[in-house]
C-alpha cells in the first residue's frame, strides 16, 4: 500500500527544535536533498506499490537511506544507527515533512 504523504503545515512541537534550526543549511547533504526531485521519484515508484496491505514506508525515507548507505559505505545496521545519532542523515526525510525553503 502506498504511504500517506505527511502534512506540511510548518508548525512544530512547542518543546522541540526544528531540524532547520540546529543544522547548517549549507551542509553537503542538505544541498543534495534540495537538488533531488523527490516528487518525481515518488511518482515513478508509485506504480510499484500495491493497493492492498499495510501502508508502505515513505519512498523519500527509503531512497535517502539507500543513498546514504552507498555514499558512506555503510551496512544496513550502520546506516540505521548513524541515522539515529547524526542529524544530517535525517535531512531527506525531515525536510519533506516541513515547508523549509533552502534557497
Amino acid at each position: 500500500m502506498r504511504p500517506k504523504q505527511p502534512p506540511t503545515t510548518g508548525s512544530g512541537d512547542l518543546f522541540r527544535s526544528r531540524l532547520e534550526q540546529i543544522i547548517n543549511m549549507k551542509h553537503e547533504l542538505v544541498q543534495l536533498a534540495a537538488k533531488i526531485d523527490w516528487d518525481w521519484l515518488d511518482d515513478e515508484i508509485a506504480p510499484l506499490y500495491s493497493d492492498k496491505g499495510r501502508p508502505g514506508i515513505p519512498s523519500r525515507f527509503v531512497i535517502g537511506l539507500l543513498l546514504l548507505k552507498h555514499t558512506y559505505g555503510l551496512s544496513d545496521e550502520g546506516v540505521c544507527e548513524r541515522w539515529v545519532f547524526d542529524p544530517y542523515f535525517r535531512v531527506p526525510r525531515t525536510l519533506a515533512e516541513t515547508s523549509a525553503v533552502l534557497c
